[in-house]
Formats: structure tokens, sequence, C-alpha cells
């Protein structure tokens, strides 16, 4: 049992991992042994011949990775070349991420690009966190393990207006013998209401059904009320809850670690705190991008907010099902309301296979940022 494949902490270093790693990207397409780096460039044989896919076309899906396990995916960083249209500023949303295992038919792995590393919105971001990675300037990092028995299939669906002209990426993972029975497989969701309904909670994720934890939560947040936004609480339906769940947090705010609306007095005026940790942050937060500013020529939008929660050393354990939601409840100088905003989240949760269907993505246009 390859239980080394999963102790990643510091003080497992040393010990043996009895794996064979592999590395699949654009110099070496199907990871194979022996045969990275034997492209042609200019300057010759294996001197950076192929760098990167060039040009996928819109309206196709580009196969990044297909292997054969047992194995583990470790770590995928990806990579898209910054173009300078209008249109080219939803580009994070109009490519599609999908990952299947073992030969399914319907991915266990769904969502737009950006968003699955958390960068939801058409502004560069930064997170520095333990399973997510965003450095500058857009090299968005995963570091979730995702174990696979038989087959692990990796594409990208481009639903953009042009061409993607350069998509870096690579993928690093490991072979093995055999995994543990205990394996669960890696799973992710992305969903958006472009106005969340009133007094109805919005859904981050529901029609779970199987044995497995819910480990993260990414929220994409564009508030279309004034006053303050994060009185909703954060609900966890287990096994069969019904009315009310099983565990209920105590505010938006809270359940990302923070308090007291981020806020600090400064010069007089109320200032949210932005902050990356190990395992929750509110990395982003703007209320004008000057690139989207410029782009538009004066095409103000409301501000926009994001937001992580890995549950890694405190998962969420489902026994048979799991629905999670979020209230999107605000306070003002009335007292607590019922509000109205844009709400963009992905889920992330391990469970064993196999599993239900994700509801279809809204169109390329109702997925965009405002």
């Amino acid at each position: 049992m390859y239980y080394q494949a999963f102790t990643n902490s510091l003080s497992a270093l040393p010990l043996q991992k009895n794996g064979r790693s592999r590395c699949i990207n654009a110099e070496n397409p199907k990871g194979e042994k022996g045969k990275g780096g034997m492209a042609a460039s200019h300057l010759g044989v294996a001197r950076k011949g192929a760098p990167c896919l060039r040009d996928i076309a819109p309206g196709t899906t580009a196969t990044l990775a297909e292997i054969e396990g047992p194995g583990v995916i470790q770590h995928i960083w990806v990579t898209v070349d910054k173009q300078t249209s209008p249109a080219d500023c939803f580009v994070l949303r109009d490519l599609i991420l999908r990952i299947y295992w073992d030969g399914e038919d319907t991915p266990s792995v769904e969502s737009p690009l950006g968003d699955f590393f958390g960068c939801g919105f058409a502004a560069d971001c930064t997170l520095n966190s333990i399973p997510m990675v965003i450095a500058p300037s857009r090299g968005l990092n995963c570091y979730f393990a995702m174990p696979f028995r038989g087959r692990a299939r990796i594409t990208l669906e481009n639903q953009h207006a042009n061409a993607i002209p350069a998509f870096f990426y690579q993928v690093d993972y490991t072979l093995y013998d055999a995994l543990p029975d205990e394996c669960a497989y890696f799973h992710a969701q992305w969903r958006r209401e472009r106005y969340t309904e009133k007094a109805k909670d919005y859904t981050i994720l529901d029609g779970v059904e199987g044995c497995g934890h819910y480990v993260g939560t990414y929220l994409a947040l564009t508030t279309l009320e004034r006053y303050w936004w994060g009185e909703g609480e954060v609900k966890f339906y287990l096994d069969d809850d019904d009315a009310f769940p099983t565990i209920c947090g105590t505010g938006t705010e809270d359940y990302f670690g923070g308090s007291w609306s981020f806020a600090q007095q400064i010069e007089g005026k109320t200032v949210e705190q932005t902050y990356c940790t190990p395992y929750m942050g509110y990395h982003h937060y703007s209320h004008h991008d000057s690139s989207i500013h410029n782009a538009y020529h004066n095409d103000d939008m409301p501000p926009q907010r994001g937001f992580y929660r890995w549950h890694i050393p405190d998962p969420i354990c489902f026994g048979t099902n799991l629905r999670v939601t979020l209230q999107q409840i605000g306070v003002g100088y009335r007292g607590l309301f019922e509000r109205q905003d844009d709400v963009a989240s992905v889920a992330y949760w391990y469970q064993s296979e196999p599993h239900k269907p994700f509801p279809a993505l809204p169109a390329k246009e109702d997925r965009w940022p405002r």
C-alpha cells in the first residue's frame, strides 16, 4: 500500500516514495520516460523547441494529458498568453478545464480555467495557499493530490472568440504499482447565479451521492447592492439532512476565517483588508480594474471579491450525500436584510465513484464577470 504517495509533510520527506515520477507538457506530451525536450528550435534539437501548445482554435478541445495508472497527479501548472483585445478580458472564463477518471464519460472536474485556480475575474490576482498558488503574472498552480487507478484524462475546451496563441502547462505525477483501497477521487464543480434569488440560499454544491469528504470552496462575489454583504451563513447538509443542516456557520467572513467585516479604520474610513494564509484567504478585491477600464473606455464595474477556504486539516466528511449552500444576507442602517448579488463558486471534494453528472455549464456570455 503506497501511503507514501500522500505523506507530503516535511517529516515524511525521508521516506522512500516507491513511485516513478513523470511529467506531461508540450515538451513531452505523453510523459514518456527519456523523451522530454526532443523538439527542435532555431537553436537546435532539445533547445526549447516546444514550450507550449500553439493556436488552440475556437470551438476545439485540446487534450492536455492522458495517463495510464495507477498514479497520482501531484501538481498542475498553467498560464495563458495575455492578449490585448477587449474580448480577451474574459478568456479565463471562456476556457473550460475538465478532468476524467478511469474512462468515465462525464467529468469529475469541470470549471472555467481561472475559477478552478482561484482567479475568477478578468483582473490578475495573487494567491498564496497550500493547495493553490497564483504567482505573478497569471501563473496558476494546483497541488491537490488526484489519484487514479485506470486512467486520467485532462482536457481544455476553448469557447473563446479567438484562438489561444500560446497555452503553457505542466502536469506532474507519479506512477505506482497499486493505490490504497481507501483512495477517493478528486472532484471540482463550478456554479454561478448572476442574480441570487432573494431569501433563497445560493447553492455551492448539491447532487453529490456517495461516500467522501469536502475539502474546499472558492467564492467569486460581485456585490450588486450597497452596505455590508457578508452576514450570510455557509451550511453543510450531510447524509439526508432535510430542512436544517448539520453544520451551519455564523457568517461569510467568519467562514473564510476573518471577522468584523475584515475592516480597519484608516483616516476615518472603513477599509477591508485582504489576506492570504495556508488554508483560508480574502485574496482579491477590486472595485475598478484598470485593464478593463482601458479596454472598454470607461466601463466601470461593481466591487469584486475573491475568497478561498481549504478544509485540509478539517475535511467535511459525508457517508451518503452532501449539499452546501450560502445565504445572501447583508446588514445596514435598517439591520439585517436579504440581498441579491452575483455569486460564483467552485466546490472541491473527494468521493467514491461513480458520481452523478454535473449540471450543464451556462453559456459563456452568462459566465463572464461583470
